[in-house]
């Protein structure tokens, strides 16, 4: 499992945008920037629309002012399902961007695959949160329970990074 003072395993995950979905290095994507990423189970569940992603809308200015480039969300749901879960949830009004990785496999690079049969949740992100500098990672949280998101949240990511920053 990644943890701080490790740099990103390399990979590739989807963003939509103006051209639709397209493939992303993850070297790319976090190179030279300060990024919160977020993963989550699955867009349109409960707890990820009720909680995780609406504590990153609500807190996206307090990162900004903190020097924070972007804050993204990773799932293992298709770039399409994420694009209209964010719209439906405000993140894209936010700026939140999503993440795609449809079988999984940067998530289990992570080291935060888990599958949940019995809920239909299969090769799915473990609850986390992490501030990432320049492809390295600074801070990481990571929930015990899929239905929890309290070290996770938003806030306890803001409170983090304000008590590094101090």
């Amino acid at each position: 499992m990644v943890k701080v003072g490790d740099r990103l395993p390399e990979g590739r995950v989807l963003q939509t945008g103006e051209g639709g979905a397209q493939w992303v290095s993850t070297r790319d994507l976090f190179a030279g920037r300060r990024v919160v990423l977020f993963g989550l189970p699955g867009a349109y569940t409960g707890v990820c629309t009720t909680a995780h992603v609406p504590s990153f809308v609500r807190t996206k200015p307090r990162f900004e002012a903190a020097g924070v480039d972007a804050i993204l969300c990773l799932a293992a749901n298709d770039p399409y399902v994420l694009e209209a879960w964010a719209r439906d949830t405000g993140a894209t009004a936010a700026g939140i961007g999503m993440l795609s990785d449809p079988a999984g496999d940067w998530i289990e690079a992570l080291g935060v695959l888990f599958d949940l049969p019995e809920r239909g949740f299969l090769r799915r992100s473990r609850r986390f949160a992490a501030l990432i500098e320049d492809g390295v990672v600074r801070i990481w949280h990571e929930e015990e329970s899929p239905g929890t998101c309290e070290a996770t949240a938003g806030e306890a990511m803001l409170a983090a990074l304000e008590a590094q920053m101090a």
